[in-house]
């Protein structure tokens, strides 16, 4: 009998440098764009923010994944948090010794999220390996869990700490849950990684051997393939959306950049993302996770429209809520897929590209697109284009393979 993951102490060490870094994480997600915002006044430099949380992606994604499934797994997650510390550590040294410019601050806004790419090829391959690939997406749901309740309290406490607190100085908080996140995972006694009996040099033409590798895989599964693909459709709307809330908070909602119904908006997103970790547990017994993408996307298309033409911001943060739960219920489901079908040696790369094509691609695509878009036509019509764009994942999945790996998995439709 599998050791329950709340009596798992590797798991509860694992469980809680997640939630470290993603508080830090949450904080920072709300301080750069509204610092950019504040320093410049521009929604396209605001959107681009956003942009750079998924762009490092494209670059190194593939390389990260291929290299995090060759060496230590725990090593480099323990390295990439440290060395992030010190790099969004610098954005409140400099702020402190007025030299602080935008430029520094887009530079730490990809620099960070290159480095994390690291972190996190290894952490897709690290999980399974640690609770088991039965307990998969119970792991997942238990960090998205508390993902999901740090996205509900942290935004509106950052929020009203923004009234007082420059965002420049917040972002200390980042810094350390980097280093508290480092030392939790450094505590990890269990190994991450399988051993391995081959022994290969890692030059140029092996790295590219394993990366070829990983996109054959990607490739060549029906599900996996198409859920990237899907994955990607849909981060494109969501990246685009996202990019514009701090302009839409301001200048649609008028609720500001600060205080606690700007904190309140932002928050309703992780009430959302509560609601599908613990659904998703229960969903996967009765349901597919082909199934459950093919439902939970037009849900979430629908949705991503009804948010942006909300009159205010009460009714705003409420569609906010309901986005939120189709929308992670479809990432919280792929991610977990791909690790309960992938093998152990290919893990890493495989779910980096797929996390470089479906958030790299369509995030920062998304993004871009979004802020040129408002440039045209103005923040909420902007928004509204980029929710309906949605519905072209819904028609790629239900044209798509998934329909026949629900009806052949479903017992529902048995």
């Amino acid at each position: 009998m599998s050791t329950r993951l709340r009596d798992d102490a590797d798991f509860r060490r694992y469980w809680l440098a997640r939630a470290l870094s993603m508080t830090g994480s949450m904080v920072t997600a709300v301080a750069l764009p509204v610092l950019v915002y504040r320093m410049t006044g521009s929604p396209f430099l605001t959107a681009l923010v956003t942009a750079l949380e998924a762009a490092p992606y494209l670059l190194t994604g593939l390389f990260a994944g291929a290299l995090a499934d060759r060496w230590n797994r725990q090593r480099v997650m323990v390295a990439a948090d440290l060395v992030n510390a010190v790099v969004i550590g610098s954005i409140p040294l400099a702020h402190l010794l007025g030299v602080l410019t935008v430029a520094q601050v887009l530079v730490v806004g990809f620099v960070v999220q290159a480095i994390y790419t690291f972190f996190d090829g290894a952490n897709f391959g690290a999980l399974p390996v640690l609770v088991g690939r039965a307990q998969v997406a119970q792991a997942n749901a238990a960090v998205w869990t508390a993902g999901s309740l740090i996205e509900l309290f942290v935004p509106p406490l950052a929020g009203l700490t923004l009234a007082v607190i420059s965002p420049a100085s917040l972002l200390v908080l980042d810094a350390l849950s980097f280093a508290a996140s480092a030392m939790a995972v450094r505590g990890i006694v269990r190994a991450m990684s399988e051993q391995r009996t081959e022994q290969v040099p890692l030059r140029p033409r092996v790295v590219f051997a394993d990366i070829a590798e990983g996109v054959r895989y990607l490739i060549g599964h029906a599900g996996v393939r198409t859920m990237t693909i899907v994955g990607a459709l849909q981060s494109f709307a969501g990246g685009g959306f996202v990019a514009l809330m701090v302009v839409w908070c301001d200048r649609v909602l008028g609720v500001g950049t600060s205080g606690l119904r700007f904190g309140l908006v932002y928050g309703a997103w992780g009430i959302g993302g509560l609601v599908a970790a613990v659904a998703l547990p229960r969903l996967l017994k009765r349901l597919s996770a082909a199934a459950i993408t093919l439902y939970a996307l037009p849900a979430s298309a629908t949705l991503g429209i009804v948010t942006a033409l909300m009159p205010n911001w009460p009714t705003a943060a409420l569609a906010l809520l309901a986005w939120g739960s189709a929308y992670v219920l479809v990432i919280v489901n792929a991610i977990s897929y791909r690790q309960q079908v992938t093998p152990e040696q290919l893990l890493g790369r495989v779910n980096t590209a797929g996390r470089m094509l479906s958030w790299g691609v369509g995030w920062t695509l998304g993004s871009i697109v979004a802020g040129v878009v408002s440039g045209q036509l103005g923040v909420r019509p902007a928004m509204v284009v980029m929710g309906a764009l949605g519905f072209v994942a819904v028609v790629v999945a239900w044209t798509s393979p998934l329909r026949g790996i629900a009806a052949a998995h479903d017992p529902l439709r048995a």
